[in-house]
């Protein structure tokens, strides 16, 4: 399987370490031989068509400048786009940062893939908060393969336990925690008894939250996988204009006191429960199984046979996510290998 690989931030330096170290096990146990033959980044790429070895790829990751300097396989200036235009390979693997304003160039890159006839793995959840039902469409057109569990709990399998270990049973709801950044912060302020300033100014000195934390703190980020939950898991047609949002900045420590008194505390929480999916801050029982701490996500499913079924996990980690691209393109080499001829 040839992999071209977009963006090479912390996920995509994460990747190429988990298939260098994975490389000779994942050929013997899953007849998986994965190469990388380009990684494309906003200064460049590099490509080697024969695909890069594993000893390559940590001298790549190592080296610390632009990755288009490489005196071998660099080429300067050379766009992502270009490079997926005209280097064969199986597989896109999109990792570059997330824009919800417009999901460029993600959106860009996804597309550019599948009608150049490229499955796609991506960790981005930006082109999928605004245009998944049309994405999803597009692949099915192209006959090609487009996974992103990465995009919802991180190293977590949410997403493949709920389209797999719920096969055959109907999940009537999801509610769940879905942000790591902002359950840090309240578990913070309800632990510690400090404000929601002092607890997000922990977070950032911590690196759980960016210096412009709004992508968090005002329930984006949590909206984005609802969409992504909403759309693959209870094939509901939703973007992200479709979620009733609102985020953590006006939880007082006060309220939090005050839920305690009650044996609650107050989680932001992402429930698609009926017509209108929400995140919102709420009122949850410490005794619920969503009543996580840190930067845990949490999300349970309510079904009609099963009941209710919880699962929690880290929710973000370059090397967490770069485990979930992993199985991704396992999950594609098997429907690749079970497809009919």
């Amino acid at each position: 399987m040839r992999i071209i690989l977009v963006g090479y931030g912390v996920v995509g330096k994460s990747v190429t370490t988990v298939l260098a170290r994975k490389y000779a096990e994942k050929v013997k146990d899953y007849g998986f031989n994965p190469k990388v033959v380009a990684i494309a980044d906003i200064d460049g790429a590099v490509i080697n068509q024969r695909g890069f070895s594993p000893e390559k790829l940590e001298t790549i990751r190592q080296r610390g400048y632009p990755i288009s300097a490489d005196p071998e396989f660099g080429r300067p200036r050379m766009s992502a786009l270009e490079v997926i235009e005209t280097v064969e390979a199986e597989v896109v693997v999109e990792v570059t940062p997330v824009n919800i304003k417009n999901a460029e160039p993600a959106l860009s890159h996804i597309t550019t893939a599948f009608k150049t006839g490229k499955h796609v793995v991506t960790t981005n959840k930006g082109p999928l908060a605004l245009a998944m039902p049309a994405l999803t469409e597009l692949a099915a057109y192209n006959n090609v393969y487009f996974r992103f569990s990465g995009t919802v709990g991180g190293g977590t399998p949410i997403l493949e336990f709920a389209k797999r270990c719920l096969a055959g049973d109907r999940i009537l709801a999801i509610r769940g925690i879905l942000n790591g950044t902002t359950n840090y912060i309240l578990t913070e302020m309800s632990q510690n008894h400090v404000t929601f300033q002092e607890a997000l100014t922990n977070a950032q000195k911590l690196g759980y939250a960016e210096a412009e934390p709004s992508m968090d703190i005002d329930g984006f980020d949590a909206a984005c996988k609802v969409v992504i939950l909403a759309n693959w898991i209870m094939n509901k047609k939703i973007t992200l204009k479709d979620v009733e949002r609102t985020g953590v900045r006006d939880v007082s420590l006060q309220a939090l006191e005050e839920a305690a008194k009650r044996g609650s505390t107050i989680k932001l929480i992402g429930s698609i429960d009926g017509d209108k999916p929400t995140v919102k801050p709420t009122e949850i029982a410490k005794t619920n199984p969503l009543c996580v701490s840190g930067v845990l996500n949490a999300v349970t499913f309510f079904t009609e046979y099963a009941g209710e079924q919880t699962v929690i996990g880290k929710g973000a980690g370059g090397m967490e996510t770069a485990s979930a691209v992993l199985r991704d393109l396992l999950d594609i080499r098997h429907k690749l290998a079970t497809k009919p001829t």
